[in-house]
Formats: C-alpha cells, sequence, structure tokens
C-alpha cells in the first residue's frame, strides 16, 4: 500500500513537472535575434507542398539552412522542392550557397487509412521523428497541414520540455480551409506559437489564430 502511494506521488510530481515545462514552453516569448535561422519545412504531398512553396518563395535568404521533411511514400514533393531551389538559386544569386537537406519519415496516415490504425501509425511517425529533430535542431518549423506535419511538431515542442531548445512553431492553415480547420489544424492549434488561417471566418471561430489575408 505504501509503495503504490509512493509511486502515486512520484507520477502525479512528474506529470506537473511536464505539464508546467509545457506551459513554459508555450508561453514563452524569449526570442533572441539573429542573422539566420534554421528552417524546417514540412511539405505534404500534392497541394499541400505547392502552398508551402509558393509561401517559401516569399522567404528571405535569412532562413537557412532549409529542412525540408516529406513522408517515405511521397514520390513527388523531392522533385517539387529540387526545382523550386535550383529556380531560386537562379534568380538570386545570393543564394547559390544556400544549403538545403530534404528527409523522409513515415507517413502518419494514408488516403482512407483507418482511425485505429492511424494511431499506431502516428507513434511510429513521432518515435523516428524525434531523432530527426534532435538531429537538426532548427530555429523554427514551417507547416500547413499535412499528417506528417503533426508527429514533426510534437517532436519540435518535446525539445523545448526537455530543456534542449526552444523551437518556434508555425502553422499556415491551407488556403482551402475556408470555414473548418483541418485535422492537423484542430491539433496544432493549441500547440504552435503562431497559428494563421487565411479566411475571415475562422478568425471568428479561432480568435488564437492570426488573420493575415491570402497568403500564397
Amino acid at each position: 500500500m505504501v509503495c503504490v502511494l509512493i509511486l502515486s506521488v512520484a507520477a502525479g510530481a512528474v506529470a506537473f513537472v511536464l505539464v508546467l515545462r509545457l506551459w513554459i514552453v508555450l508561453w514563452s516569448q524569449n526570442i533572441t535575434p539573429r542573422k539566420s535561422l534554421s528552417l524546417l519545412v514540412v511539405a505534404g504531398s500534392g497541394g499541400h507542398t505547392t502552398e508551402i512553396l509558393r509561401l517559401l518563395g516569399s522567404l528571405s535568404g535569412a532562413y537557412s539552412p532549409r529542412h525540408y521533411v516529406i513522408a517515405d511514400t511521397d514520390k513527388m514533393s523531392a522533385d517539387k522542392i529540387n526545382s523550386f531551389e535550383l529556380d531560386r538559386a537562379d534568380r538570386d544569386p545570393n543564394a547559390m550557397n544556400s544549403k538545403y537537406y530534404i528527409h523522409r519519415i513515415p507517413r502518419s496516415r494514408e488516403v482512407q487509412q483507418s482511425w485505429l490504425s492511424t494511431v499506431l501509425t502516428t507513434l511510429h511517425s513521432m518515435w523516428l521523428s524525434f531523432p530527426l529533430i534532435h538531429r537538426v535542431k532548427p530555429d523554427l518549423v514551417l507547416c500547413n497541414g499535412p499528417g506528417t506535419c503533426v508527429p514533426i511538431c510534437v517532436s519540435a515542442l518535446l525539445l523545448g520540455i526537455l530543456g534542449i531548445k526552444k523551437v518556434i512553431i508555425v502553422y499556415v492553415e491551407s488556403i482551402c480551409r475556408v470555414e473548418t480547420l483541418s485535422l492537423s489544424g484542430k491539433i496544432l492549434i493549441h500547440l504552435s506559437d503562431y497559428f494563421i488561417v487565411q479566411w475571415p471566418t475562422l478568425k471568428e471561430k479561432y480568435p488564437k489564430s492570426v488573420y493575415l489575408g491570402r497568403i500564397v
């Protein structure tokens, strides 16, 4: 009985510390100015990749190096990213020496995959995402809705909880989301530092979000 009580108290203390660390990480605004930011971009397949690359096209070369994360079953995004970076280098001579890397992780959820199996595949993806995030240690994570971004953002959040590094998480909801958030958005609106929507109706429903108009 005493052992059970001790274990319960210990578990409660650990849970309290983790919740406290999570609160500190989510509400911390202590951001140090710097000349460049290491950027990790989560690119989903199809329209998600197209939108995120349009957004990246408006960012300066200060966001470097750039790390792209795509699903291991995504056959097209790598070509789009390579083409984007090549065009960027052609247009801006200063970007010639800018480094970028492409990483692959298992997809959290395939189209028409059952929700029960999605839990397992998401945990598997998260298991492989954390070592990647720990190795890269980005300053900023940028994503716009693919399922792959959830384990990446949770892993980035864990870096802060564990006291390794505070990673800024910026989520941009897809332009096609007019009245409701995507499933990824419904999860990450609670975990991101900046949650950007592109329609005023979403801003009205989710006051925490930031409305900047159409940005892609």
